[in-house]
């Protein structure tokens, strides 16, 4: 009766959470303690309930059982598919109370009040930057590792960072984005635009 009442008699003695159910309160519990009673037998992943070990043994077995009936696209969990139905509908219910920024998704506008606070929760463990993004922080990371994800179809070439690449295609394709206004010259990039705007002053 309680689901149609309303009423939760079950308090959390840590939180103001409260439930209908005492085996409610028990699951949060777990939120607290970080008891993960539920383990994977593939793998050494556990979990606070059984319904995410259930969606977890699906990255095990490949299944997708939440299909968009728009596109075809499939997932593993629920959630997902939500998420992914407001790229057909546009939907943007995650707004910024302190500007006009809205998205799709509530990590997007956590990450994006990081502009308003100066937050830079991910730190370089060699040096002493530090980032508002992870893969800011995943980018950063290869000027100490040295890796070159990035590798030009037409060289040798190979670069740490996606925008470097597509830079030096340029000089393959001949592409010269960055025009002057006051003359005919074309540049690859914007810095030699800068300095070439200098020449005219």
């Amino acid at each position: 009766m309680r689901t149609h009442t309303g009423e939760k008699p079950f308090q959390c003695d840590l939180c103001d959470s409260a439930f209908s159910q005492k085996r409610y309160l028990k699951q949060h519990m777990r939120t607290h303690t970080g008891e993960k009673p539920f383990h994977c037998n593939l793998c050494d992943s556990g979990f606070s309930h059984r319904s995410g070990l259930r969606m977890h043994k699906r990255t095990h077995t490949g299944k997708k059982p939440f299909q968009c009936d728009l596109c075809g696209y499939a997932f593993s969990e629920k959630g997902s598919l939500t998420k992914h139905m407001r790229t057909h509908t546009g939907e943007k219910p995650f707004q910024c109370d302190l500007c006009d920024f809205a998205v799709s998704r509530k990590s997007s506008l956590v990450e994006h009040m990081r502009t308003h606070t100066g937050e830079k929760p991910f730190q370089c463990d060699v040096c002493d930057s530090a980032f508002s993004h992870k893969g800011s922080l995943r980018q950063h990371m290869r000027i100490h590792t040295g890796e070159k994800h990035f590798q030009c179809d037409v060289c040798d070439s190979a670069f740490s960072q996606k925008g470097s690449l597509r830079q030096h295609m340029r000089i393959h394709t001949g592409e010269k984005p960055f025009q002057c206004d006051l003359c005919d010259s074309g540049f690859f990039r914007k810095s030699s635009l800068t300095r070439h705007i200098r020449t005219h002053t």
